[in-house]
Order: C-alpha cells, then structure tokens, then sequence
C-alpha cells in the first residue's frame, strides 16, 4: 500500500529538476511566476505530499495501531486521484489553464477528504498513544483546511470564484496550513516515535509539544480569521518562531543520543533541521520569500522525509521477502536489502541538489540555477534507483 507513493515522489523530484534545469532562473526570482507556482508545488505536493502519504499508509498500523478504512483500494484511489489533481495543477498553472486549474483544485480537495475519512475514524478511536495519534489527526485536519485554501485560490485564478479577497495574505495563509500544519504538526508527532526508536535519542517532552501544537493551531486560525485584512507581518513572525522552535528542540534531542544508530538517517535529519531554522531566520530577517521557500522546501523538508522514506521502503522490502519467500528460507536482514551505503549516496545527492537550490536562490544567475536543475534531476533519478533495488532484493532474496 503505501509503495506506490514511495516510489512515485522520485519521480516529481526528476521533473522539478528538469523544469529548473530548463527554465534557469526565471524560476527563481520571485514567487508569482506561473513556473515558479509549478516548480513549488512539484516539490510540495509531487514529492514531499507523496512521501508523506505514503509514510502515514505505513506508519498508521505499524506505530498507531490504527489500519486505514479502505485498504489497498482506498489507497490506489488516494493515489491516483492526489497525483492526477497535482499533475492537472502544474498543467494549469504553466499554461494557465482554468478548465485544469478547476479540475485540479476538485480533485486535490477530494484526495484530502479521502485522506481524512480513511484515518480520522481510526485515529480518534484509538486511545493508546493519545498525543500521538491526535497529533497525526489534527495534520490530516490541517492537510484538509490548506487544501481547502488552495482550492479557493486556484479557482481565483481561475476566475470561477474571485471573491474580491487579496490573492497574497490568502496565499501565505495557504502555505502556513500545508507547511506548518500539515507537514510540521505531522513531523512533529511521528519524531516522538521516530527519533528515539531510530536515532537514539530522547523522545520530545509532552507537554512541551502539547504546548506547541496549541501555539500552531491558535496562530493558524488567528491568521486565517484576519486575512481578509493582511495579516502578513503577524503570520510571518508566528510561522518562523514556530519552526525554529520545533527544530531547535529536535535538534537539542539528537544532541543527547544515548548510542549510535543509523547514521545516514541522522545525519538528514541534522541537515534537515537545521536548513529549516536557516529558513525559519531567513524569514525573521525579512529575506526574500525564494530563499526561505528554498531552504525549507528545497532543502530542509526534503532531507527529513527523504530519510524517512528510506527507512521505511527498507523496512517494506523485508516484510514483502518474509511474505513471499518458501518456509524454512533465510530472509536477508533489513541493512542486507538497503546498506548505508545505498542511503549515504541518495542523501548526500538529495543534500547536494538542496544546497545548489538554496545558493541559486539567494544569488540567482542562470548557470547556477541551471546547475541546480541538473543536480536536483539527477538526485531523484539516484533515489529512484536506489528504491528499484530495494524492489529487486525484496522480490528476489538476492
């Protein structure tokens, strides 16, 4: 079930970076240029959307103890609905498009929808685990509201439903409810599962992070509620302290790891949140807008779950070879399907393509942008890659 997202978030990784390879810096100068709302969302949506979905198809019952409504059925039509919707918004977007941009804002809004009715029942059932799964709950709730938005805002431009409301505070309320809501109240539930079990650290302190998603939860409303009025300044300062807060804790845990783990997961995961709190006091200094959206989006958020994923596919492969190799046969461990060889090269490549995507944003010239396309193409054709093996050792035992 959750394969077909896995393996599918490469993919988009490819096509941003073909798009920047091809486009330079155009892409990169300010953040309302229709291929600038492509090459974001490829990001957003294509791959860190299809990574987190499919991290929550796997997480859910491993974690949570909570089985998705549906099955594999629900998931194939979450699947191809979500990705369907988010190549209709790109078209749409490039071309503008309105028939595409309509269908695409129908489609992403119901893929949510799905999403929500596939988990939230389970999620508010189970009570083990209540941070942990109200946590989750309250991102999926989040991934629906910032959906929501995005469908009002392409249906704007699309000129189906212009409501005489101001295009930006609507769109940085857009971008807080995915980023922060949807992505981070996410990451930050699953870390008090995942860095302790995998890293070796601490697990965040309840009350700590109780506080915390009180904070997100009350700042995104706020903002929603004023933005009818501009509420720029106030969102934008909310939105940063809440992100350099999260990560600096994260970070604070990983410095007091109680034994050595998997250390290519931890090492993206340092990278990672620490490119998110550059971005985070990007945007407190009042940088440009591309370059905190490209340390967050280009580098930060992209090291953090492609790390997951990388744990996770391996994990899957193992449980596919148990389940399919004769009785009595000798299943190969987990580091056997992916080493840390395998996952050093596919992050170092994800770090490498982030890194040239941030500098060609904060100094944006046509060769370093284009370097950075091909740098980003090729880390998602490595990743790519390095999960077809995974596939070929987990259905042959070799």
């Amino acid at each position: 079930m959750p394969l077909r997202f896995i393996v599918t978030a490469p993919a988009w990784g490819v096509l941003a970076g073909v798009l920047l390879a091809w486009a330079g810096d155009s892409l990169l100068l300010t953040r309302w240029a229709p291929g600038t709302l492509v090459l974001v969302h490829a990001l957003a949506l294509g791959v860190l959307g299809n990574v987190m979905l499919g991290s929550l198809m796997q997480f859910l019952p491993a974690a949570a103890g909570v089985t998705p409504w549906g099955g594999n059925r629900a998931a194939f039509v979450l699947h191809a609905v979500f990705n369907v919707g988010t190549a209709m918004l790109l078209a749409g977007f490039w071309w503008s498009a309105p028939r595409l941009l309509g269908a695409a804002a129908g489609l992403l809004v119901g893929a949510f929808l799905l999403l929500a009715a596939m988990t939230l029942p389970g999620l508010l059932r189970v009570a083990t685990q209540r941070l942990l799964t109200r946590g989750i709950a309250l991102a999926v709730a989040c991934g629906v509201v910032a959906s929501a938005l995005g469908a009002r805002m392409a249906l704007g431009l699309a000129g189906y439903a212009d409501w005489g409301l101001p295009q930006q505070p609507w769109a940085d309320v857009h971008a807080a409810w995915a980023l922060l809501g949807w992505v981070g109240i996410l990451l930050a539930s699953v870390s008090q599962v995942v860095m302790p079990m995998f890293q070796g650290t601490r697990p965040i302190r309840s009350g700590w992070l109780v506080a915390w998603l009180l904070m997100v939860v009350l700042a995104l409303l706020g903002a929603t509620l004023q933005a009818a009025r501009d509420a720029g300044e106030e969102l934008r300062w909310t939105v940063a302290l809440a992100a350099l807060a999260f990560t600096l804790e994260a970070m604070w845990r990983q410095r007091g790891r109680s034994r050595r783990t998997d250390a290519p997961l931890v090492m993206a995961w340092r990278v990672g949140l620490a490119a998110v709190a550059s971005g985070a006091v990007a945007l407190l200094w009042g940088a440009p807008a591309t370059v905190s959206g490209a340390l967050v989006l280009g580098l930060g958020l992209p090291m953090l779950l492609v790390g997951m994923l990388l744990e996770i596919v391996a994990f899957l492969g193992w449980i596919t070879l148990r389940r399919t190799v004769p009785r009595g046969t000798r299943v190969p461990g987990v580091n056997r399907l992916l080493g840390d060889g395998g996952k050093k090269v596919a992050i170092a490549g994800v770090c490498l393509s982030g890194v040239l995507v941030v500098a060609a944003s904060a100094w944006p010239t046509p060769l370093l942008a284009h370097a950075a396309g091909v740098a980003t193409a090729a880390a998602y054709c490595v990743l790519l890659l390095v999960l077809a093996r995974v596939a070929r050792r987990s259905s042959t035992g070799v």
